[in-house]
C-alpha cells in the first residue's frame, strides 16, 4: 500500500507535506503533487500535513478518484522529487475545496 494524493491538490499545490516526509517520494509538476508508491513508506506523516486533505492511503481513496492511484505512479516517475516546502500558489486557497479540477491539472 501507497498514499495517494487525489483531485484536492490540483491548483493548491500546499507543499507542507513534502517537508515531514522522511523518504522524498513527493514528486513536483506544475500545479500538483504526486507520491512515488515505491518509495512510499506508508508513515502517514504527510496525511495530516495537507491543508487541502488530499492525501489518502490508497485503499482509502475516495470514490470516483481511484484513476489518481495509477496517476501519482505515473507522474513520479517524470517529475522531479521535491523534498522542501515552497510557498503555495497565490489562489491555492480560492481551489481549496473545488470539485473536479482533473481538467486543470498541467504535466
Amino acid at each position: 500500500m501507497a498514499f495517494v494524493v487525489t483531485d484536492n491538490c490540483i491548483r493548491c499545490k500546499y507543499t507542507d507535506c513534502v517537508e515531514v516526509c522522511p523518504v522524498d517520494c513527493f514528486h513536483a509538476g506544475p500545479n500538483f503533487l504526486a507520491i512515488d508508491p515505491d518509495e512510499c513508506i506508508d508513515c502517514t506523516l504527510c496525511v495530516s500535513e495537507c491543508p487541502a486533505e488530499a492525501i489518502f492511503a490508497e485503499e482509502d481513496v475516495p470514490a470516483g478518484q481511484e484513476h489518481f492511484i495509477p496517476l501519482n505512479a505515473e507522474l513520479s516517475k517524470i517529475w522531479p522529487v521535491l523534498a522542501v516546502r515552497e510557498d503555495p500558489p497565490a489562489d491555492a486557497d480560492a481551489w481549496n475545496g473545488t470539485p473536479d479540477k482533473l481538467k486543470y491539472l498541467e504535466r
